[in-house]
């Protein structure tokens, strides 16, 4: 089975989808590895490393794919018009793509890899069980993402994080609020805590409440019985009653107004991120805070936020910058090298070293968008006249 790589060409990806390291794996189990040429230069892995490692450097994309088994990306193949190659035309029909597909942003591209008779699996479908928390690629990538959005901050605020007592008088402790504390937001809260900040953090998710007590951060939250439903069977928030966003609102208003630093990282699967951050918000911070907003991708947390761009608003700083874990391109492109690994390896017959996933389990079935030439998803399959009179 040939296993194939390709360089990411989406604007601001600098991941790969395999290091060396997990090379070496792959050919433990008797998999050729091909890779483009290139493909790890943005996160320091040269062509060398990898053919150190085993894998095969092809500089031809076409030639790369034309016979492999499967393709491993870090986002969704570029199809036609968007860029300088049309990555899915060059699959042959029968391979499988296993990659971050995102179909909730492009829903045409599923019926696209139905007509090219490949399956594609979304690694951000693997559900968040126990024996699948090696693969879960969104709390890899996020964990990163949310340290690097405190080190954004800290560069952005220009003054000191923790409180220091000098011969000259003291510089008093940043005052840090999170918004969201899943798995970005915890590490965030942690990260500055680290550097010294003061911290508080909010969620709609009770759970959530003694997870950041336990990283010493204040948890900022409107006490409803609302809150005790505020959460989906795999651990996402749920979109909240406008009484209780009003209320919580409120309440993050008058807690934001006091602050130095926010980090927004607030994400409901498949829907337009929640707005945390009102204009009035941001105008109630005083000069020089800074707001850090995760969610800019999917519409952002903050109103006055812009996809790729740090504005400024009378003397605040609003930075949306595209693809954070990208910024740690070294360290989440070895993660994610990792989450497909174990995605893949125990599917793989170490007798015959053949790849043969196993359709019915669960895993397996919660990642396939497509298969056979068909779209097989439930969320994306279509509707048929019997489910519409159903409906």
């Amino acid at each position: 089975m040939k296993i194939a790589v390709l360089k990411e060409r989406r604007e601001y990806e600098k991941r790969v989808a395999v290091t060396p390291e997990v090379v070496k794996k792959y050919i433990k189990l008797g998999q050729a590895v091909a890779i483009e040429s290139g493909a790890g230069l943005a996160s320091r892995i040269s062509d060398e490393e990898y053919a150190l490692a085993g894998a095969t450097i092809v500089t031809d994309p076409a030639a790369l794919l034309a016979d492999a088994d499967i393709l491993l990306k870090v986002q969704r193949p570029l199809l036609a018009g968007e860029g300088e190659l049309d990555e899915l035309s060059l699959m042959k029909s029968g391979s499988t793509i296993i990659s971050v597909l995102s179909p909730f942003s492009c829903p045409e591209s599923v019926e696209l890899y139905a007509k090219a008779g490949v399956a594609a699996m979304a690694m951000e479908f693997v559900p968040r069980i126990t024996r699948a928390q090696t693969m879960d690629v969104l709390s890899s990538q996020s964990n990163l993402a949310g340290y690097r959005a405190v080190l954004e901050a800290a560069f952005e605020y220009e003054r000191a994080m923790p409180m220091m007592m000098t011969a000259a008088g003291t510089v008093a402790p940043a005052k840090v609020m999170v918004l969201g504390a899943g798995v970005a937001g915890l590490q965030a809260i942690a990260t500055a805590k680290r550097l010294g900040a003061i911290v508080s953090a909010t969620d709609v998710r009770p759970v959530a409440k003694e997870q950041v007590e336990s990283l010493g951060a204040k948890f900022v939250m409107v006490d409803s019985e609302e809150m005790a439903n505020a959460e989906t069977d795999g651990g996402y928030a749920k979109e909240m009653s406008e009484d209780f966003k009003r209320k919580q609102a409120e309440l993050v208003a008058a807690t934001m107004a006091k602050q130095d630093i926010a980090i927004c990282t607030a994400l409901i699967p498949g829907r337009k991120a929640p707005t945390l951050i009102t204009d009035e918000m941001v105008h109630s911070m005083r000069p020089g805070s800074v707001i850090i907003d995760l969610a800019v991708e999917q519409g952002g947390n903050c109103t006055l936020s812009k996809p790729g761009e740090v504005v400024d608003v009378n003397g605040v700083a609003i930075v949306g910058h595209m693809n954070m874990p990208a910024r740690l391109a070294a360290d989440t492109s070895s993660l994610y090298s990792r989450n497909l690994y174990n995605f893949i390896e125990p599917h793989i017959n170490t007798e015959s070293q053949e790849l043969s996933f196993d359709w019915d389990d669960e895993i397996v079935a919660a990642t396939l968008l497509t298969q056979n030439g068909k779209v097989v998803h439930p969320q994306f399959a279509p509707v048929n006249a019997d489910q519409k009179q159903e409906a």
